[in-house]
């Protein structure tokens, strides 16, 4: 199980690796789209990045009212703590 710190420091790493930006600005109550610049491009790659950190599919909806760096730790968090629905596409596969 995640720790709320270990998802925080592994966005501030995502954050910072994928769109070059500063680590002092990565706070917890830093807006992605109007402190960090984060557009609906780098929502879905950052999406891409979580899925492959969790190993859960994420649904938009999951992420719906996030809107700071501590919106995602918290979605994230709740995401890994409810019961995964078992996808029938990957069942069959």
């Amino acid at each position: 199980m995640y720790s709320k710190e270990k998802i925080y420091g592994f966005l501030q790493e995502t954050l910072v690796s994928l769109f070059e930006i500063e680590p002092a600005a990565i706070t917890p109550d830093a807006n992605l789209y109007e402190d960090l610049d984060i557009d609906s491009i780098d929502a879905v790659d950052l999406t891409v990045k979580l899925k492959e950190f969790t190993g859960r599919r994420i649904q938009p909806s999951d992420f719906k009212q996030v809107r700071t760096v501590q919106d995602v730790v918290d979605a994230v968090y709740e995401l890994l703590n409810k019961p995964e629905v078992p996808d029938a596409e990957t069942e069959q596969g």
